[in-house]
């Protein structure tokens, strides 16, 4: 069903002959030339975008810094934030291409970097990004807000890694003042150590493309701060679950991995008993995502949308070879329906 209200159900996904295999709509969402694709359609977003450093605190109270892009509309229906996935940004094919979507259709836009993403890793803070820093990321929203002195709505929409981020948003904002009308996970890591293992067992060209950025990353954070970082022992591993491990035992506070994931596991009757209105996009044939994770799932409580398509990939949802996202208009019509 596309939504827990009396309305018509969406379009069937079917992709363009050529583009219904899994890996390459995963492929395509990172790589499809959507910047110069929505310049032909007369929106350069960057152009229209301010970078912006906010001031926010992790877990333990300690000063953090992320950037983002702030897009205002002149008259903005609300005001949307995107969360890239693991090792993505601001610019990532698929988020850059659901912004310009979004904005095209009246929303403000703000793209959040994550600490350590956005090529942030220089100076801004010491400490390694992991995936249950989630106070950072609320205190940022916090900002973001205030962005809008209008009374506009807020929605957070996220991708992946950045799927899980902003149904936890939804989860864990009200508590810190946060109340979005909607919060998005686009083909969602809910269970990561599922992931982990998908990714570990899954297309060699996906494993090779995960432990490549990285090690990108532990370069890029050795270099920014020597002497601070060692990661040969993490490097020379090349299965995913372990140099995950290898990373949790000495760069994070968790005793263990178990411990790390479940920070930030998220499971269906949770979800279904949010504080705040929740959706959820995925596909079936998703090779890092499993659809395992999303058993248990219904339209209740507040998960007002939910749809696991049959083909997609990760992240992808490419409709034709004009490289659209089916994707982007659903959460368009999501957000519109949620004022």
């Amino acid at each position: 069903m596309f939504d827990s209200a009396a309305s018509p159900e969406p379009t069937a996904f079917l992709p363009a002959p050529g583009l219904r295999s899994a890996f390459v709509q995963s492929m395509l969402a990172s790589k499809r030339p959507v910047r110069w694709l929505w310049r032909q359609r007369g929106l350069d977003l960057n152009a229209r975008s301010t970078l912006l450093t906010l001031n926010t605190a992790d877990e333990q109270g300690a000063p953090v810094q992320l950037t983002g892009w702030h897009t205002p509309h002149a008259d903005p229906k609300s005001l949307v934030v995107l969360i890239h996935g693991w090792e993505g940004s601001h610019d990532s094919s698929y988020l850059y291409g659901l912004a310009c979507t979004l904005y095209r259709a009246g929303h403000s836009i703000f793209r959040l970097n994550l600490r350590d993403h956005g090529s942030t890793h220089h100076g801004l803070n010491e400490g390694m990004f992991h995936s249950a820093r989630l106070a950072e990321v609320l205190g940022a929203i916090q900002q973001i807000q205030q962005l809008d002195d209008s009374g506009t709505s807020l929605q957070v929409v996220g991708f992946s890694l950045g799927g899980n981020f902003a149904l936890r948003v939804g989860l864990h904002g009200p508590a810190a003042d946060i109340h979005p009308t909607l919060c998005i996970g686009i083909s969602p890591a809910l269970n990561p150590g599922s992931t982990l293992i998908a990714i570990d067992n899954g297309p060699q060209l996906i494993n090779r493309y995960f432990l490549d950025k990285w090690h990108k990353t532990m370069d890029a954070k050795a270099r920014a701060f020597p002497g601070r970082y060692d990661f040969s022992q993490h490097k020379n591993l090349r299965n995913f679950t372990e140099i995950t491990r290898a990373f949790v035992a000495t760069h994070t506070p968790f005793p263990d991995l178990d411990a790390y994931l479940g920070q930030y596991t998220l499971r269906p009757g949770q979800l279904m008993a949010s504080p705040t209105p929740l959706a959820i996009l995925t596909a079936e044939d998703d090779s890092v995502c499993p659809p395992a994770d999303f058993e248990g799932l219904s339209l209740s409580g507040n998960l007002r949308h939910y749809l696991a398509t049959a083909r997609g990939g990760h992240c992808g949802f490419i409709r034709n070879w004009k490289l659209e996202s089916w994707a982007d208009d659903v959460v368009t019509d999501w957000i519109a329906r949620s004022h």
